[in-house]
């Protein structure tokens, strides 16, 4: 008998595309709560380190050098912890020194109220100087009260009296013949001084001879315009009357090697600025050069300032008498 055989049957399951479950996403996590714990202990470090540490944070990650050192001390933190103020170092960022400077002693300052130094604090030299420089002041006081007594006792010269003006400037003392309506020192025009302009420059030269100082001549006209012919103008008018001074004041036995200068100066600095047409801006301005007053060294002073020279010339003389 035939037996009926049932049909084999064979199903084939697929199974779903799931992937296999692996500890790969284990090593994301772990890489992802790093760099979180990282990102905090930054933020803390950021807020809890002093400033002068973050600079020297920021020096050190400057691109300009690269640190040489591996040890601990030669890191951000030089070896030390975070909570020590002041522990950061850089071969980069400046070093900052501070330094408690001792208080001026009071009422010196290290100098008097004049701004000058203490006698025991000043050299030779400058005790010299400053001796000189007394000594130079003394003398144009004295030079501008003897010629204001001049002028006040020589009648013919006292309506001249506001013509005559002695200051004391940086430059030196400085004695002003100046013009006024009425009482020229010159003809317009000319360098030609008048007989009054003559005498006073006489009396000026009598105070001047006694100075040892070097002198200044200088010549201003107003600034009314004059221009002649042949181009003579203020310039040259002004120049030819200061020289006409300094031929004066020679005449009257200054002597000419203390003439240090002799310009003409037109208007360009006027008496009166507001007012540049002026009589007054007409002068003559003479002044006692200051600093140039310095006595000259006698001749054996400058034997005996050489080596050996004062001892030959007091040889010489010692033969010279024995002889």
């Amino acid at each position: 008998m035939a037996t009926d055989k049932q049909p084999v049957i064979i199903k084939k399951i697929k199974k779903g595309g799931h992937a296999a479950h692996g500890g790969a996403w284990k090593i994301a996590y772990a890489d992802f709560v790093t760099a979180m714990m990282a990102f905090f202990l930054l933020l803390w470090l950021l807020s809890s380190v002093p400033q002068e540490q973050l600079e020297g944070i920021s020096n050190y990650f400057s691109p300009t050098t690269v640190s040489a050192t591996t040890s601990g001390s030669g890191d951000i933190l030089s070896g030390a912890t975070i909570t020590s103020e002041g522990t950061a170092q850089s071969s980069i960022s400046r070093d900052s020194v501070t330094v408690d400077l001792p208080l001026p002693k009071a009422g010196t300052g290290g100098e008097d109220s004049g701004g000058e130094k203490e006698a025991s604090e000043m050299t030779d030299e400058e005790k010299a100087e400053e001796l000189q420089r007394k000594k130079e002041e003394d003398q144009f006081e004295e030079a501008k009260k003897e010629l204001e007594e001049i002028i006040e006792r020589t009648p013919e010269l006292k309506e001249m009296k506001k013509s005559l003006l002695i200051d004391n400037t940086p430059e030196g003392l400085r004695i002003q013949l100046l013009d006024k309506e009425g009482l020229p020192m010159f003809p317009s025009g000319g360098a030609e001084m008048f007989d009054h302009t003559k005498r006073l420059l006489a009396l000026v030269s009598k105070v001047i001879v006694k100075m040892p100082q070097q002198i200044s001549i200088s010549g201003h006209t107003d600034s009314v315009p004059y221009v002649s012919k042949t181009g003579y103008s203020n310039w040259e008018l002004s120049a030819d009357r200061a020289n006409a001074a300094r031929r004066e004041l020679v005449h009257a036995e200054v002597p000419f090697e203390r003439v240090s200068k002799v310009v003409g100066k037109a208007a360009t600095e006027p008496f009166l600025p507001e007012d540049p047409k002026n009589a007054r801006n007409r002068r003559l301005s003479i002044i006692m050069l200051r600093g140039t007053g310095r006595d000259k060294p006698s001749p054996s002073a400058k034997e005996e300032s050489l080596p050996g020279l004062g001892a030959i010339r007091r040889k010489q003389l010692e033969d010279s008498k024995t002889q």
